[in-house]
């Protein structure tokens, strides 16, 4: 499979791959080789399209992580260990108008809310910034040593990035301008 491989501490980052297993069908995550899916939701309610993919470098032993901050198309973004956790953290961002969520066994571990567009708050900055800080320890709880875990995942999403992007049309291919399979031949 074709895997973003993130850079820590750049929203660059290298096009890999990794050899997975397959269960019923689908790719399974490889959490020693911190393999993991990754999906793009379009969110405006016109395509309904998802694309999925898999990231290196989040480090998530459990759970999921989801944001609706990713540059420049704004849809969701989760990433996770299993498709339960994805889903819960999904449905938590629909219920919140947006934000940033950390989820586990399907309870959501911390949320910061942005319900204006997906992407700002009306709340007062002291707030906003605790809840970020707690959305961020529960990623760091989850496994995840990135310092700024939503972040990476919302450049995740910047198709103009090198080297590869995901949006909900599918995984792209900075470099060759293309959409390219994620399965490789």
């Amino acid at each position: 499979m074709r895997v973003i491989e993130l850079i820590p501490g750049q929203i660059v980052n290298r096009a890999g791959t990794a050899t997975l297993q397959v269960a019923g069908g689908h790719a399974q995550p490889d959490l020693e080789g911190d393999v993991l899916p990754v999906a793009c939701l379009e969110r405006y309610g016109k395509t309904g399209n998802v694309a999925l993919a898999f990231v290196r470098g989040f480090g998530l032993r459990r759970g999921a992580i989801a944001s609706s901050v990713a540059h420049d198309h704004h849809n969701l973004l989760v990433v996770g260990t299993d498709p339960e956790d994805m889903l819960a953290a999904v449905e938590a961002l629909v219920e919140s108008q947006g934000g940033f969520v950390a989820v586990e066994g399907g309870e959501v571990r911390a949320r910061l809310p942005l319900p204006w567009w997906g992407l700002l708050s009306a709340r007062p900055l002291a707030e906003v910034v605790a809840g970020l800080e707690e959305v961020r320890a529960a990623a760091r709880a989850l496994g995840c040593p990135l310092p700024t875990p939503f972040m990476s995942l919302s450049f995740l999403g910047l198709p103009t990035v090198p080297e590869l992007g995901l949006t909900d049309l599918g995984l792209v291919d900075v470099r060759a301008h293309r959409l390219v399979p994620v399965r490789l031949p």
